[in-house]
């Protein structure tokens, strides 16, 4: 399997390191791409750094390299995450700004018919940022704001953190240790 990871500047930065550490165990082919502010919300909310976030997958392209395979619809990719996705972000999704390789590779995603899933980071959302979620789920995008899953009765952070991510690789049809399924 071949995904495209994506970091925006949204608060939340760990969903986008774990989910690159479960595919890594899972051996998926990785492709990593991060915005500006992406860095900077990994540098402030983690203790890790660009270098061994880009460890963590197989290849990683700049910000600006429009000319990376990810941004034609020749890549043979199996689907498209950004975790976490910014309401800037996935505005420039909804309306085919594609002025850099995040946006370009997800329009690319939406275009050759790829699953696409956005981790939504934002809290209140307004009128706005409804109707760009709203026209994305039309389009057959996964609107996933990483809400945690008390059912699994998490003991701490990393536990919410690994259950969102869960349900992630789920969408992928990839099996996490840990992950809890709701039972009655």
């Amino acid at each position: 399997m071949k995904l495209i990871v994506g970091l925006s500047g949204a608060s939340g930065a760990i969903y986008g390191v774990r989910l690159l550490e479960e595919l890594q165990k899972k051996e998926v082919e990785t492709h990593l791409v991060v915005s500006e502010w992406g860095r900077y919300t990994l540098k402030e909310e983690t203790a890790y750094t660009m270098e061994e976030l880009k460890d963590l997958s197989s290849s990683f392209y700049e910000i600006d390299d429009l000319a990376a395979p990810i941004a034609s619809g020749t890549f043979k990719g199996d689907g498209m995450i950004i975790a976490p996705c910014s309401m800037k972000t996935l505005a420039s999704i909804a309306y085919g700004f594609t002025d850099n390789l995040l946006s370009r590779a997800a329009d690319v995603t939406l275009k050759e018919g790829r699953k696409l899933v956005l981790l939504a980071r934002e809290t209140p959302l307004n009128v706005v940022h409804l109707e760009n979620m709203l026209k994305l789920a039309r389009l057959g995008v996964v609107i996933m704001p990483p809400v945690p899953a008390f059912y699994a009765k998490p003991k701490d952070l990393q536990g919410m953190i690994n259950q969102t991510i869960g349900r992630v690789c789920d969408l992928f049809g990839l099996e996490t240790e840990g992950f809890i399924r709701w039972k009655s």
